[in-house]
């Protein structure tokens, strides 16, 4: 068994550059960027003002730390701003169809192979309609450590090393018994042209 800490790790220049061109021949956008605040910076810079933006709950993005932006700024129009002024109970319908249908769903990813692969671990599954096809557009922000070799190391990655985290996370989160690797979605191919972007980071970024 790898050990934990091989999946914190941030690979070579040459691993990263391997695993962006091959998204971009898998239909996915990369960016490749060298610290956290550049990352920010470029997030920041694909989307448009007045742009409808759900940004998934993610470890990296409250890293990134644009929650204040997206929610408070007045720039752009925030989904979660608008769920949270609805009530479950009645509206839950309408809440399900605005995350899963945003302009823009902001977030991030547990593992990306080398040969261009994305896979995204879910305890509910709420990110991943948007994710899949729902949203327009797609921006996930990647710590470089997240590559792995192939699509059985991604899936030791998420079993080994994420869900452990996530658990602890959630349990100081919301008081919950731990997390559940539910729902899987993986991503070979994208054939919407420019609808995925993926800013990778080399510095460690989320878990």
């Amino acid at each position: 068994m790898i050990h934990q800490q091989a999946w914190g790790k941030v690979p070579t220049d040459a691993v990263i550059q391997k695993t962006a061109d091959a998204l971009k021949t898998h239909g996915i956008t990369p960016v490749v960027v060298n610290s956290i605040a550049e990352a920010k910076e470029k997030l920041l810079s694909l989307l448009p003002e007045g742009s409808e933006v759900m940004d998934m709950t993610s470890v990296s993005l409250t890293t990134l730390g644009i929650t204040d932006t997206l929610h408070h700024s007045g720039k752009y129009t925030s989904i979660k701003n608008v769920l949270s002024k609805m009530d479950r109970a009645t509206d839950h319908l309408d809440m399900q169809k605005l995350g899963a249908g945003p302009e823009y769903a902001l977030g991030s990813v547990h593992a990306v192979t080398q040969d261009g692969k994305v896979v995204v671990a879910s305890n509910t599954g709420s990110q991943l309609p948007a994710y899949a096809y729902g949203a327009s557009h797609v921006v996930w922000v990647v710590g470089a450590q997240k590559i792995t070799k192939n699509l059985d190391a991604a899936m030791k990655r998420i079993y080994e090393y994420v869900l452990p985290l996530e658990s602890d996370r959630a349990r100081k989160a919301y008081g919950a018994a731990g997390s559940n690797v539910s729902k899987l979605l993986i991503i070979n191919n994208e054939i919407n042209a420019d609808r995925i972007t993926m800013i990778i980071v080399k510095e460690p970024l989320g878990f």
